[in-house]
């Protein structure tokens, strides 16, 4: 994000302002200003170095094989690897991740979304055509990166901070009153907030434990501002509080007059000149009350609406003692929770110790970003609107389930005061998949969890309550959001990450009818033999080749796991936050080695490793979630996809080609229980056993810049599955399978 054209301008245009810093000589400096007592007593007793969390998650995923769901051991230990750098230094590290998404910048969210599924269509065109993970101009995280990755860093003893509002502000705010060392990120709002030293992570040495420090007095100097200006200068150029096209016409003669006065110079970039040249131009409209109070000029000639806008654009930058009254925020369900569970949302959420629960209360609206999803795979449905009803579910525990008598009245009066009526809440969703164009929100309706021996359910009674029976009830309650209340008694039997892994797999059968027995011997055998692999050994799996469908499995699985983190905290944690981390029950290389070896016909213990006690657990697990799947009338069904190893140049040609024994070949040797999965078979097959409303749906973190990763494959097919699909122009353009019909012209109904 950022200031549109600033970090291209301090970096290429501005060479005084970059410095050049050992960060180890820093936090010696910042030790002895603490020692000499020369400084304020609110330093902290170690040099502190606030981090940019999720601008560090592409910096930290180094690992080789990321299409496959995320090698998420591997990825752990390069974290505390990357820790110990900076605590050996004497460097303490506070981490920040984004909390929310707020809507003045759901435009550029969407924006970005958009950009990163047509690189998704892009990466499973490469895996079909030539069975092996795409280089790193395709690069894209794992999906829920930026979910799992501050539990990680918890785990390993750090301070770990999810913002309540913009994740930037909020670390701005915290290093300036800590006086911290400095603030670890790429994104140039940094050197707008008049706060800590802002120290790139693009530039950052590990080796040497030096990067470059962008100077804010150098800078302001250089293009002839005071620094209260720059603020202004900001919502000039764009950012994500104030749209470049908003501010076009101020650059553009920002830009005239520039070339009147320098005709001779700057014919280099023009991202650098327009920086320059906004600056010149605002400082001949300033006056020194202006250039004093960082006021906006009245020689700008702008329209109410405009001023007004770049009024709050300045206001952003305001740290919170600077703030004279706050902008009204956008209020979500608070009302419908009690005091004490609010209290209880807001901490877990700031400590980075909850998930999804916040979002919910506090501001009604939830989001998912991109997963790798194949947009032509008419067999698997898209993960948003695989997790729809436990989502419906979570909601509903937490908006709706079991209300007390006491909390009911609350309600009423609360809404009697107010002069308005008691209604149902409804949850806005943004969610990305395929063909979803993000226009608005989806509103999702809640719905209630019941428990038939409990007569009511509430949520302070799960969250607070020490009373032993509420230990169970918990459990029961987090088991019913996915539909396998029977697990319960494996409880105990069975380490809590393989219970949470029987959870997920089994709600996922029940949902998406075209999973075959071999898919469910790949999840659970790689879940049982992740539990004795080191990280090493893990790195050492050999693919042949990828496989498409393997590919959206694997983030399918992932993307599950989230969901139990956020219905573990609707229950008030029956499980283990640990028990419930990808590195406990998923590993993407691992997972796509057990899915070859599952519809290769492998099977007994050669699926798990030859190992007779994993082949013990394997079939007990499996036993467990074929008898809880009959109950519901689902019937796991044979289906192996026949994974070919002949040299992919050859297959994938006699696909190019149109020969008969390769596109029309593979589909007749499928079994005929698989021909109505046709090409929209998804929505009809859906329809028939869920209510219409469960079709209503409307994100980590992705970055799309080059990478050094990028593994290549070792041969094989480009998938096992079926030929690719040609394209009818550019691979943008396409619209994707999971459009939903313009059929929605009468009011939602409920889901159930």
């Amino acid at each position: 994000m950022g200031v549109k054209g600033l970090q291209f301008f301090l970096d290429h245009c501005c060479p005084e302002a970059c410095v050049r810093v050992n960060l180890r000589e820093m936090a010696r400096e910042h030790a002895a200003k603490v020692q000499q007592g020369s400084t304020s007593a609110a330093i902290k007793k170690e040099p502190t170095l606030v981090v940019d969390g999720m601008a560090c998650l592409r910096h930290w995923y180094t690992c080789k094989d990321w299409v496959c769901g995320g090698q998420w051991k591997e990825y752990v230990y390069a974290l505390k690897s990357w820790v110990t750098v900076f605590t050996s230094a004497g460097i303490n590290l506070v981490f920040f991740f984004d909390g929310v998404v707020e809507e003045q910048k759901r435009p550029e969210w969407v924006k970005r979304r958009r950009r990163v599924n047509r690189d998704i269509f892009k990466v499973f065109c490469h895996i079909k055509q030539h069975g092996e993970q795409p280089g790193g101009e395709l690069f894209c995280l794992p999906s829920a990166l930026a979910t799992f990755t501050p539990f990680a860093l918890r785990s390993l003893g750090l301070t770990v901070f999810r913002s309540e509002k913009e994740a930037d502000y909020e670390i701005a705010a915290y290093a300036a009153e800590n006086h911290c060392m400095g603030i670890l990120g790429q994104d140039s709002d940094f050197i707008i907030f008049e706060s800590a030293p802002y120290l790139s992570l693009a530039k950052l040495s590990m080796d040497t434990l030096t990067t470059v420090m962008y100077d804010q007095q150098k800078l302001c100097q250089t293009i002839g501002l005071p620094v209260r200006q720059l603020k202004l200068l900001a919502g000039l150029l764009g950012n994500d509080m104030v749209s470049e096209e908003r501010m076009q016409h101020v650059r553009d003669n920002a830009m005239a007059f520039y070339r009147e006065s320098h005709p001779q110079t700057h014919r280099g970039d023009r991202q650098g000149q327009v920086v320059l040249a906004v600056s010149k131009f605002l400082s001949s409209m300033c006056t020194k009350e202006d250039e004093a109070t960082g006021n906006i000029p009245r020689s700008l000639n702008l329209s109410t609406p405009q001023r007004e806008l770049l009024g709050k654009g300045i206001w952003y930058y305001l740290l919170p003692w600077e703030r004279s009254l706050e902008l009204d925020d956008i209020k979500g369900f608070e009302n419908h929770v009690s005091p004490e569970i609010l209290q209880a949302c807001r901490d877990k959420h700031v400590a980075a110790e909850g998930f999804m629960v916040y979002n919910i209360v506090c501001h009604g609206v939830t989001e998912c970003s991109n997963t790798l999803e194949d947009e032509h795979d008419s067999e698997l449905l898209p993960q948003a609107l695989v997790y729809k009803p436990c989502r419906q579910r979570i909601y509903g525990l937490v908006l709706l389930g079991g209300e007390s008598e006491t909390r009911k009245k609350r309600l009423f009066l609360v809404a009697e005061q107010s002069g308005h009526s008691l209604t149902q809440p409804v949850m806005k969703e943004w969610f990305v998949f395929p063909g979803n164009v993000l226009n608005e929100p989806e509103l999702v309706h809640p719905v209630p969890v019941t428990l038939p021996w409990e007569d009511q359910l509430t949520l302070e009674m799960l969250w607070f309550s020490t009373a032993v029976s509420i230990s169970a009830l918990r459990l029961k309650t987090f088991l019913s959001i996915f539909g396998c209340i029977e697990l319960y008694k494996m409880f105990g039997v069975i380490e809590d990450s393989l219970l949470a892994a029987l959870c997920l797999v089994t709600y996922i059968v029940l949902q998406v009818q075209t999973l075959s027995q071999e898919d469910v011997d790949a999840y659970l055998s790689q879940a049982v033999c992740l539990r004795l692999k080191t990280n090493q050994e893990l790195q050492q799996i050999e693919l042949p080749f990828l496989c498409s469908r393997a590919v959206q499995l694997g983030s399918l699985y992932v993307r599950g796991l989230s969901h139990l983190l956020g219905a573990n905290c609707a229950s008030g944690c029956p499980l283990p936050s640990a028990a419930l981390m990808p590195w406990q029950s998923f590993d993407g290389r691992l997972f796509h080695s057990k899915y070859l070896l599952a519809h290769s016909g492998t099977e007994g213990t050669a699926l798990v490793d030859e190992d007779p006690s994993c082949l013990s657990l394997f079939l007990q697990l499996r036993d467990e979630l074929t008898v809880t799947c009959r109950k519901r009338g689902r019937i796991l069904q044979s289906r192996p996809q026949m994974p070919q190893q002949n040299a992919k140049t050859s297959t994938a040609a006699s696909y190019r080609d149109g020969d008969p024994d390769g596109a029309e070949g593979w589909r007749r040797s499928r079994p005929t229980s698989a021909g109505r999965w046709h090409e929209e078979g998804w929505r009809e097959r859906e329809r028939d056993r869920r209510d219409p409303s469960d079709y209503e749906d409307g994100e980590s973190t992705w970055w799309r810049d080059g990478h050094r990763g990028g593994r290549r494959g070792r041969g094989g097919p480009h998938n096992m599955r079926r030929p690719p699909r040609q394209s009818r122009g550019r691979v943008f353009n396409h619209r994707g399978r999971y459009q939903l019909a313009p059929r929605w012209s009468q009011p939602h109904r409920s889901g159930t």
